[in-house]
């Protein structure tokens, strides 16, 4: 359910994620109707901000821009998540893979879950997975609103700035849940208020919105924990 990354500075700031399924991108630039995401096709929710990301080899200049690492920060983000080698990891909204990869070198032994909304994203992953040896990715489309995760089959989630593109953000909240093994942990990240790219203003989400989001659906709150441009606010089943 990114992203996702170059139309406007504003628009790199939406982009940079992943397609957002429902919708992992860089920042949206300020007032653009969405940025970069990396789960940018979590778009056409109701009530969310709605965006297509239909070209992914447009995209992939966006999201897979070296620049973005000095504010996305993946290996800070990665580290929350607390992986061990063996682990399922969903990356939901994963665009063209800019997490994806990152996260599939990190469970060697285990295997990363990559959704979408927009096809064509599923198979410039698919093609990029094969490409850089990395069996363990398996990308997957689903619909806006619903991640597709089978029930307690997931030791974590990453849903990377596509949160503020879902409509009934708590019943997408309680679908990952339902995903997420007993101790598993889902990790939202998403845009500063301040932020100076990602989507405008008014799309944007305070943490505390987030953690609202998130204990509505039954998780426990872990701590927020603060990027240049983003936070992550982190829930465990």
């Amino acid at each position: 359910m990114l992203l996702r990354l170059a139309l406007t500075m504003s628009l790199f700031a939406c982009a940079c994620g992943s397609s957002p399924p429902p919708a992992t991108p860089p920042a949206e630039p300020a007032g653009h109707d969405h940025g970069d995401h990396d789960h940018a096709a979590a778009g056409h929710h109701a009530g969310g901000m709605p965006h297509r990301f239909e070209d992914a080899e447009k995209w992939a200049k966006v999201f897979d821009d070296p620049k973005r690492d000095a504010w996305q920060q993946p290996d800070k983000v990665i580290a929350a998540l607390a992986l061990t080698p063996a682990m399922t990891v969903a990356d939901v909204g994963a665009g063209t893979g800019y997490f994806a990869v990152r996260l599939a070198r990190a469970v060697p032994n285990g295997s990363v879950i990559a959704t979408d909304i927009e096809p064509d994203m599923i198979r410039f992953m698919t093609e990029r997975a094969k490409r850089e040896g990395l069996a363990n990715i398996r990308p997957v489309q689903t619909p806006p609103d619903d991640p597709q995760l089978a029930t307690a089959t997931v030791d974590r989630i990453l849903v990377v700035d596509v949160w503020h593109h879902l409509g009934d953000r708590v019943a997408y909240a309680k679908r990952l849940a339902a995903g997420l093994k007993p101790g598993g942990v889902v990790a939202i990240v998403d845009f500063k208020l301040e932020a100076k790219q990602g989507p405008p203003k008014q799309h944007r989400l305070a943490p505390e919105a987030i953690a609202a989001d998130l204990r509505a659906a039954g998780l426990e709150l872990g701590a927020t924990i603060d990027l240049p441009e983003q936070y992550i606010v982190l829930g465990k089943r």
